[in-house]
């Protein structure tokens, strides 16, 4: 990747699946990357089960905050939404993808974890492939 690239991740509450996926941009992609994440409907917090499972793999998701798809602008190479089907507004992107990931808000820890993981898997791919 030459030039930094942007990527939107979206899903509905941006408390789980997106802030995930957000946090494996920053971790794979470093600083050739711009990740943003947000929600079509927010819940405005951050699951505790999403910043201690990404605190296992060297993550401080407490930094972030949910966030509405009204505060994002701008073009984007990608944009990848994650189960939010009709209720995700369009959003300029070069790409879209949709991901068809479940929520993981109330899995036990060991389902949460295997998303957590499909989610990193995802973001590795669609980084090599911008």
């Amino acid at each position: 990747m030459s030039e930094k690239k942007r990527v939107l991740f979206v899903c509905v509450e941006n408390a789980n699946r997106s802030q995930m996926a957000e946090a494996f941009a920053h971790l794979h992609g470093g600083d050739a990357v711009e990740a943003l994440s947000a929600g079509s409907r927010p819940s405005g917090v951050i699951n505790p089960k999403a910043i201690r499972f990404m605190a296992e793999v060297g993550y401080d998701l407490a930094a972030h905050a949910s966030k509405s798809l009204d505060e994002i602008d701008g073009e984007f190479d990608a944009v990848i939404t994650m189960g939010c089907g009709d209720s995700c507004p369009w959003v300029p992107a070069r790409r879209r993808e949709d991901w068809a990931l479940p929520d993981p808000k109330h899995m036990d820890d060991a389902d949460y974890r295997r998303v957590r993981d499909e989610i990193s898997t995802r973001v590795k791919t669609l980084l090599a492939s911008l």
